[in-house]
């Protein structure tokens, strides 16, 4: 069973996931391959399931997973297919933001035409080390409203790894090998 993991990613949290998605896959049995759609557009010929992940950023997901997404729409829609989301606002716990991340979410699957199988939201990460100063100094009170760390000296990794192992399980059926 052949599982293509792709992905967008900004400061690449979300390319961590997707290896770990390939990894967890790999133990289930499944051949995996990852690839960032910025890069490559790979064809859906011979995957057995696919599942596609993308960081939002200023409210918007990767305009290379989009596009791929819409080119692709009714074969992604037709066989098992994942759509993981990638936020900090799947980190908190503020209802009226979930809400408007589940709207962003909808909103994007429905431009894209994409009816996935099943999909995740996935928290984050805050990448201070990586940020200029107006960009750290905004995340600081982004995360500060949040209640998420402001402690700019390193990096706050909030990504549930054991919910999305349990995922990758859900999603894909373990390949029993005779």
């Amino acid at each position: 069973m052949k599982l293509l993991v792709l992905y967008g990613t900004t400061e690449g949290q979300t390319r961590k996931i997707a290896r770990y998605i390939e990894s967890e896959a790999e133990k289930l049995g499944w051949a995996a391959s990852v690839c960032n759609l910025t890069e490559e557009a790979p064809n859906l010929q011979g995957c057995d399931a696919v599942i596609i992940a993308s960081s939002i950023h200023m409210g918007r997901y990767q305009t290379a997973v989009a596009d791929y997404a819409i080119r692709n729409a009714p074969v992604l829609t037709k066989m098992p297919s994942a759509f993981v989301s990638v936020s900090l606002t799947a980190a908190g716990n503020d209802e009226e933001s979930w809400k408007e991340l589940h709207e962003l979410t909808e909103h994007f699957l429905k431009h894209c035409a994409w009816t996935p199988t099943q999909t995740l939201q996935v928290a984050g990460a805050l990448k201070y080390t990586q940020y200029d100063w107006l960009r750290k100094q905004l995340m600081r009170m982004i995360a500060k409203s949040a209640g998420g760390s402001v402690e700019t000296t390193h990096d706050h990794e909030y990504t549930n790894w054991d919910e999305l192992k349990m995922f990758v399980k859900d999603f894909l059926p373990a390949k029993v090998v005779a």
